[in-house]
């Protein structure tokens, strides 16, 4: 079985070498206590969000918190290339649930779009709430997955935004029902951002499809059915991972 996975901020881990002993304490160390059970001599693995492992062995456990021994020390670098996911908002918390299976298929970015036919709007205090909210749960999402580095979440951005994005990367692709390309077929660059755009549940305008396509961004589909706004974005990272990331 896996070791559990449990997330230490990077102060904690900073400099942390094999041998030494690390408190995990606060939300997550009652959890590994309280909840999961961990018990002295079980193995366990402490990850920052920002590339960092330490995998060690409890040496005491309290009510809330473990001490730890650490035996290893891994720090993951960034990937190349660079997978971005600007994902509309949507209702339902259908964008939630983008976020959450793209950060398990290992996007490195994921960006709020303030797409024109978004019901959802993010604004002033709501919108930081719900920005927060993709923060807590692209983390959660990068710890049940075991992964050592989560993925960043960026400002909300409108549709220039969404351009200045498309300039800047090394390829952009836009989902669309209606496009003859498939994203199956494309080449994914070695480095640079590959941009992915997502619309929201009503689809992208005529107009947001004209200006990202003068942007040099290419529309694509993945299949012969409609996806969702929820699972688009999760199955063009599968198909973007299993052409690189996967072989």
């Amino acid at each position: 079985m896996s070791r559990p996975v449990f997330v230490s901020d990077a102060e904690h881990t900073a400099g942390v070498a094999v041998g030494d002993v690390v408190i995990l304490d606060g939300p997550e160390g009652r959890h590994a206590a309280t909840v999961r059970r961990i018990g002295l001599g079980e193995q366990v693995d402490l990850v920052d969000g920002a590339g960092v492992r330490l995998t060690g062995e409890v040496v005491a456990a309290g009510k809330a918190d473990l001490d730890i021994r650490v035996d290893a020390v891994s720090r993951e670098a960034p990937l190349e290339p660079r997978f971005v996911l600007v994902q509309a908002l949507a209702k339902g918390d259908r964008d939630d649930q983008a976020i959450e299976a793209a950060t398990e298929l290992g996007v490195d970015v994921v960006v709020p779009w303030q797409a024109q036919r978004s019901i959802v709007q993010w604004r002033a205090e709501r919108g930081a709430k719900a920005r927060q909210r993709w923060v807590d749960t692209v983390r959660a999402a990068g710890k049940q997955s075991r992964r050592s580095r989560f993925p960043e979440v960026w400002d909300l951005v409108d549709l220039r935004g969404v351009v200045a994005l498309t300039h800047g990367a090394s390829a952009a692709y836009v989902l669309h029902e209606e496009a003859t390309e498939p994203l199956a077929a494309q080449a994914v660059p070695a480095q640079g951002d590959v941009l992915l755009v997502v619309g929201p549940e009503g689809g992208i305008t005529p107009a947001e499809l004209e200006a990202l396509a003068a942007a040099s961004a290419k529309v694509v589909r993945l299949g012969s059915t409609v996806l969702r706004s929820s699972s688009a974005g999760p199955a063009a990272l599968a198909v973007l991972s299993a052409a690189s990331r996967w072989r």
